[in-house]
């Protein structure tokens, strides 16, 4: 324990993880709001997380962020998260930051191929899910029937016998309520936050041991430079220390630490020091990038490399040659998307970028169309002018074949539009996988290439 005066948070850090409007940044909404983060006279918008500009306009989460709450003398750090697989990378570098997740699945369409795979990412790295079955007002709910749908998924990826023992929530997120069984009348969001603290340990751990403090996000700020942030896996970190940073390639480098934050509601909170366990933002390193691990510099610790699934699609983004160029932009070279397109790298894990033979422009590979429209998006908002390929499908060769990528798909559809659209989908090369009748409507479960989607 440290000594003094100093008296140690109760930390608990916990990600919410969905697919697509399942209503997770809705839920982080009635968590803050339910617990003082908000004067009572503050206006509030929906989705207070979800602060970009293109977030908001499409009503998505794009990159994961964090805020946090004090309950029952607990800190619970969240971290909210996109639910759309494009931006899939982001649960991937978050995941290894915190101790449980809350997995909400619609109480009408059950789990959704999103679903798969923030639960897989879940279960891989020995957490252990909190199931939320949100939108129980939905005249269609079917919340015993989505449970046992959602067990089904677990045993499928493999859960252990202590994951398939989650707890089950049912609530309605957008107006703060959660309840143990479905037909309990509680109208707040504490049966969710009791639930974590019974089933989830504060993390553990000396404020003596060597520090030790993995990288998982990025952000700037036009005073004080690059931050990183991240969760203290051991030890103590101070304003003023020396550390040393052992980098993805193997290099090490020592920096001092000139401010550190902690989250406060959604705000941050300047600290002189932090203990392990939290999750928090240090300046003073410009060259810090994910995945480096910042250790004492007489105990070099480093943590294993975040492993990122590589991309599935590419696109050439190369200098606008056409009779307007130079008409709308203010960066029009090739120097310019060079160096906006490195400077994205250090961000956005899920990307690659390699320069075409021809040096005039970019090959950039991401993990879907979404994923680099959003970046061709902020980089036309930024001033950038440029022009684009056709998106192309990246082949690989695994165990000496060549490989494509495929989408489950998913598709609830009328009767009646049954036969055109299996016919769709069987000239864009997809395999039925299953066929289930719903009320009024036939759920089709597809496996299609991308290259036909």
């Amino acid at each position: 324990m440290p000594k003094g005066d100093v008296i140690m948070d109760k930390i608990i850090n916990f990600a919410v993880v969905a697919h697509v409007d399942a209503g997770k940044s809705t839920l982080v909404d009635a968590l803050l709001k339910q617990n003082g983060v908000f004067r009572d006279n503050e206006q509030v918008v929906d989705c207070v997380m979800d602060s970009g500009d293109l977030e908001r306009e499409r009503g998505i989460t794009i990159t994961a962020k964090n805020c946090s709450i004090r309950y029952k003398g607990y800190k619970m750090n969240i971290v909210d998260t996109p639910g759309h697989a494009d931006f899939s990378s982001e649960i991937e570098r978050i995941i290894k930051t915190v101790d449980t997740v809350v997995l909400l699945v619609d109480s009408a369409e059950g789990p959704m191929p999103q679903t798969r795979f923030v639960l897989k990412e879940a279960l891989q790295n020995g957490l252990r899910p909190i199931l939320f079955i949100n939108k129980i007002d939905k005249k269609d709910a079917r919340a015993e029937e989505v449970v046992n749908m959602t067990f089904d998924l677990f045993c499928e990826l493999g859960a252990t016998n202590e994951q398939l023992d989650f707890k089950i929530i049912y609530g309605i997120a957008k107006d703060g309520i959660a309840k143990y069984e479905e037909n309990d009348d509680n109208k707040d969001i504490t049966p969710l936050l009791d639930t974590i603290i019974e089933t989830t340990k504060p993390f553990e751990g000396n404020a003596d041991d060597p520090l030790q403090f993995q990288i998982s996000s990025l952000d700037y700020d036009d005073y004080i430079g690059r931050l990183g942030i991240g969760r203290i896996n051991k030890g103590k970190i101070k304003v003023g220390e020396t550390i040393a940073i052992s980098k993805n390639d193997g290099t090490l480098t020592k920096e001092k630490i000139s401010k550190m934050f902690v989250n406060e509601g959604i705000k941050r909170k300047e600290v002189n020091e932090a203990y392990y366990g939290d999750i928090v933002t240090v300046a003073g390193c410009p060259e810090i990038s994910i995945g480096d691990t910042i250790c004492d510099v007489n105990h070099i610790e480093p943590l294993p490399k975040i492993e990122i699934e590589k991309p599935t699609l590419s696109m050439n983004f190369l200098v606008n040659s056409s009779p307007f160029a130079g008409k709308v932009g203010k960066f029009v070279t090739s120097r310019h998307l060079r160096d906006r397109l490195n400077a994205e790298l250090e961000r956005n894990v899920g990307l690659e970028v390699e320069e075409l033979p021809s040096n005039d422009g970019f090959k950039v590979s991401g993990r879907g169309e979404l994923h680099l429209s959003i970046l061709i998006e902020n980089m036309r908002r930024e001033g950038f002018e440029l022009q684009v390929s056709k998106p192309e499908v990246i082949l690989r060769e695994v165990d000496g074949k060549i490989c494509e990528p495929y989408e489950d798909v998913q598709i609830e559809v009328p009767e009646e539009n049954v036969g055109p659209v299996i016919e769709a989908l069987g000239k864009r090369g997809g395999t039925m996988e299953s066929m289930t009748n719903l009320p009024g409507l036939v759920k089709l479960n597809y496996i299609v290439p991308s290259r036909g989607l």
